[in-house]
């Protein structure tokens, strides 16, 4: 046994790299790639304390060891591998990334199969001197990356509209962006990406070309002023070549159809406008910023949103075949180039497969991308039919991209649950076919480069979600890894932050159990997974008890989770006595509760031995706790629903006095939340406008911390305790009919309506060509003066209004609860990001009219300011109501004007 021990240890000996003997490196070739990834290994060598010198040829290597990095396709590399007496690598099969390395126990050969692949062999060998500080001279492997790009997400935008302009409408200016000129932050960032193995990088802007290219044609455009320009191209160019150094790819995101706002005002239009339709003017103007941009940045990839300033699917078809594709050949063509670099069609607020079929015979290298989970993180069970979209899209055997996109339910608390991480990868790769991976940021994607952290010095995403990048783009290289290696994995890599092996697996464990509670919740109790709803802020029991009145967004329920049943239908069926299917809402609580109570056991498990980084597992520990009350609040909250909506059932009294003890608890949960937070974090959600509105609107960049919130949940306690006592003494009778106030009529001076002015009545009608009878209407609405329209000019032309006001009013109108073409749909935030910039898009009375022969109507606002104004809609009836004044606050509530085998619903014991 002696001797086996002895010999083996004269073998490692002999194989790995002694610190005191001198190596030789050899790089084959002068690309940049090869030469970054050749540097790296010099300063890891060095610095693990090495003797090495570079060498120019393989005549120069006189003793020693020698390392020697090179492509297959070098004409030396061969014959130095024969000369040396290592045998190639095989690597029939291998992409262009994957590598091989070979030795004999003298020598080290890596044998990439492009310059990118010989850049991550080298950046194997250097991972593996940091993992155990000296080099293998026996290794033998070859690998590749499963997904042909691995990228991550910078948003150059901020958490508030710039004055005067409109969403995604940032400038690339050191006033907006002082980060975007750092080129130390920038190295620092590519250098992550690099030790990631991740291969591109996406900027994401609304019209990044008036900031980084003049137009011959439209010199005026430019929205920057020379000295910045300058600053732009700088660099621009530094950052391309900085990072095609690393192998990765910088690709340029863009959204339509935005314009500059110089561009604008000269033409005398607005930058943005979802309803106009496309114009030779503004086509030509973004061909050639388009073609310009390729001239002067050919190794820069184009990401194309087709919207959200852009609406209808032959609108797309025309914008991406006639202009944007144009515009890229134009480039192209300037450059003298017969190639087509990939351009990449976003699959958001577009009918992508459409897009694809008409676009393919334009132009063949085209990519494709959807989001994973929408906005959110919620499964690695996705289904329904946007994983139809990702399907379709994979299916035409381009490379389809994984977008991980905005992590709303995440913010802005630490995630980094490998394992969750790792099945997502799975499901990316299995069931929706993707082979390539867009990652935003964890969380603060409209904050870069900052965290939320309220801290002396701001952190940096880069630094704080380190766990974040680092579990994505290990699994997008290689998502087949067993559970017992990753859990040794991670916990080293744990244990190396905090300098203790057992805090490592603790704190690893804290990370999986938190990593369930908000995708759980949200799948399951959610109105959306976009930005419009701040999940990690709480509910209120309105939404969770009528979330339909909140405009649930179609297909989340069934595209973002496994098959389950949301509380209204759950209640339904236990009302019933019908069999349950899938996750329930039950089930979902207690499973976070239980999450969250064996993640704050580890975290303080791990306390007692962390020894290094104390102040950011201090940070990491509170989230734990944070977490941890946010599952408790959001369990007591629900358990309170479910009692209200088995009330709306029972007419029983007693079950909404079991649904107090539980809204108390929930409220006391939500005060520890504060107090864990108020001292933590600058705010919950980056994104701080009028587009977010779940729990509640962020119009002023208001109601963005757990403190703020606090008030209206316990509010929404008094109001239900209030109510109940009001039933208690009615004997148990509903209150929620009792007579509102009628809103207050504001005149307008017409200057072009569409109609007639008309009292609001029963009995009258609203369309002169069609059913419109007022059968009952909310009391509010009843001193209001409509007009009566004709239904057939809505439906094909749309309504315009011009209008004078003296003061700030409000437009009142009615969209009717319906999905048919007919009928105008209500602004969709999730796809149309300046839906409200009016106040437009929320629904105030829901249910709010019965119409003759029309579906429901829900009553929405328009917001505009004193003076002249006009109003255009796309085709499609809607009901225009009347005028209030402009600074009245109106209550909203649903008026349960429904059909007779329609249940009421149950929220109004909220109010």
């Amino acid at each position: 046994m002696r001797t086996y021990v002895l010999a083996a240890i004269m073998g490692m000996m002999l194989v790995s790299c002694d610190s005191r003997e001198r190596i030789s490196m050899l790089v084959l070739g002068d690309n940049v790639r090869v030469l970054f990834g050749a540097d790296k290994l010099l300063s890891e060598l060095k610095q693990a304390g090495h003797p090495v010198q570079r060498i120019s040829s393989i005549d120069d290597h006189k003793a020693g060891r020698i390392i020697v990095l090179g492509t297959l396709a070098n004409e030396k590399h061969g014959a130095v591998a024969e000369q040396l007496g290592l045998t190639l690598p095989y690597t029939e099969g291998l992409s262009e990334e994957g590598f091989g390395i070979s030795s004999n126990g003298e020598a080290v050969l890596v044998s990439g199969v492009g310059e990118s692949g010989t850049l991550y062999g080298a950046m194997e060998l250097v991972d593996r001197l940091k993992a155990g500080g000296r080099l293998d001279f026996s290794l033998e492997m070859t690998d590749q990356p499963k997904m042909v790009l691995r990228g991550a997400a910078i948003g150059l935008q901020k958490t508030e509209y710039l004055p005067g302009r409109r969403v995604y409408e940032y400038p690339y200016t050191p006033e907006n962006f002082p980060w975007f000129y750092d080129k130390e932050l920038w190295i620092d960032y590519l250098d992550m990406l690099v030790e990631n193995r991740m291969n591109s990088l996406y900027l994401w802007n609304g019209h990044p070309f008036a900031s980084l290219v003049k137009l011959d044609d439209y010199p005026y455009a430019l929205e920057v002023d020379e000295e910045t320009f300058r600053k732009n191209e700088d660099i621009f160019t530094f950052l391309t070549e900085e990072a095609d150094k690393r192998g990765i790819w910088v690709i340029q995101m863009f959204y339509n159809i935005i314009v500059s706002k110089p561009f604008a005002e000269h033409h005398d239009i607005v930058t943005q406008d979802r309803s106009r339709p496309i114009v030779p003017l503004i086509a030509d103007y973004t061909q050639k910023s388009i073609a310009a941009f390729i001239e002067k940045y050919p190794n820069v990839g184009l990401l194309v949103a087709l919207g959200e300033a852009m609406q209808g699917e032959e609108n797309d078809v025309r914008w991406f075949t006639e202009t944007v594709l144009p515009g890229v050949k134009d480039g192209l063509q300037a450059l003298g180039r017969t190639d087509e670099p990939p351009v990449i069609l976003r699959a958001h607020d577009t009918n992508a497969p459409l897009v694809m079929e008409h676009a393919l015979p334009v132009y063949k290298n085209l990519y494709t991308m959807h989001k994973y989970n929408g906005e959110s993180l919620t499964t690695y069970e996705p289904g329904g039919p946007w994983t139809k979209i990702h399907q379709d899209l994979s299916s035409t055997g381009s490379i389809h991209i994984s977008n991980v996109h905005i992590l709303a339910n995440l913010e802005p608390f630490r995630y980094g649950s490998p394992d969750f991480i790792q099945k997502s990868v799975r499901a990316m790769h299995e069931i929706h076919g993707a082979n390539a991976l867009h990652l935003y940021p964890q969380a603060s994607y409209w904050d870069w480069p900052y965290t939320a952290d309220k801290v002396e010095k701001r952190l940096l995403q880069l630094d704080r979600d380190w766990i974040w990048y680092k579990a994505w783009a290990r699994y997008a290289w290689n998502e087949e890894r067993e559970r017992d290696e990753e859990w040794v994995y991670w916990t080293k890599q744990l244990a190396d932050m905090y300098g203790d092996e057992e805090a490592g697996r603790y704190i690893l464990e804290a990370y999986e159990e938190t990593g369930e509670i908000a995708p759980k919740l949200l799948r399951r109790f959610g109105i959306t997974e976009g930005n419009r709803q701040t999940l990690l802020l709480g509910m209120f029991g309105s939404q969770l008890v009528n979330p339909y009145k909140w405009r649930v967004y179609p297909g989340f329920y069934e595209s973002c989770g496994p098959e389950g049943e949301i509380l209204i239908e759950y209640a339904e069926k236990e009302w019933n006595g019908e069999p349950h299917l899938g996750e329930t809402p039950p089930q979902i609580v207690d499973e976070v509760v239980r999450h969250g109570e064996k993640a704050l056991a580890a975290i303080e498990n791990a306390a007692e031995t962390v020894r290094d980084n104390q102040e950011e597992f201090e940070r990491l520990r509170n989230d734990v706790h944070a977490y941890k009350a946010f599952a408790d609040f959001f369990s007591e909250k629900v358990k309170a629903a479910m009692w209200v909506l088995r009330y709306g059932h029972s007419k029983e009294v007693a079950d909404l006095e079991k649904a107090l003890p539980h809204l108390k608890a929930s409220v006391s949960h939500y005060r520890d939340l504060v107090a864990l937070t108020k001292d933590r974090y600058l705010y919950a959600n980056s994104m701080q406008t009028a587009q977010r509105r779940i729990p509640i609107g962020g119009d002023g960049g208001k109601h963005k911390t757990w403190e703020e919130m606090l008030p209206h949940y316990e509010r929404e306690l008094d109001n239900f305790e209030r109510n109940l006592a009001l039933i208690q003494e009615a004997g148990g009778e509903a209150i929620g009919t009792a007579p509102k106030e009628p809103w207050e009529p504001v005149a307008v001076e017409w200057l072009d309506k569409p109609g007639t002015v008309m009292d609001l009545e029963a009995g009258k009608s609203l369309y002169t060509d069609a059913p419109s009878g007022i059968l009952q209407m909310a009391d509010e609405l009843k001193n209001l003066k409509g007009l009566v329209l004709k239904a057939s000019e809505q439906e094909n032309k749309g309504t315009q209004l011009r209008f004078r006001a003296d003061r700030p009013v409000k437009l009142v109108v009615g969209y009717f609860n319906t999905d048919e073409r007919r009928y105008l749909m209500p602004p969709t935030l999730e796809t149309d990001a300046a839906g409200n910039v009016r106040g437009q898009a929320e629904v105030l009375l829901a249910n709010a009219m019965e119409i003759n022969g029309q579906p429901r109507v829900n009553v929405h606002t328009f917001l505009f300011g004193t003076g002249e104004q006009e109003l255009s809609l796309d085709p499609g009836k809607i009901l225009i109501l009347g005028f209030v004044d402009g600074e009245e606050e109106l209550d909203s509530r649903d008026v349960g004007l429904i059909g007779e085998e329609e249940r009421e619903a149950v929220d109004w014991v909220f109010y």
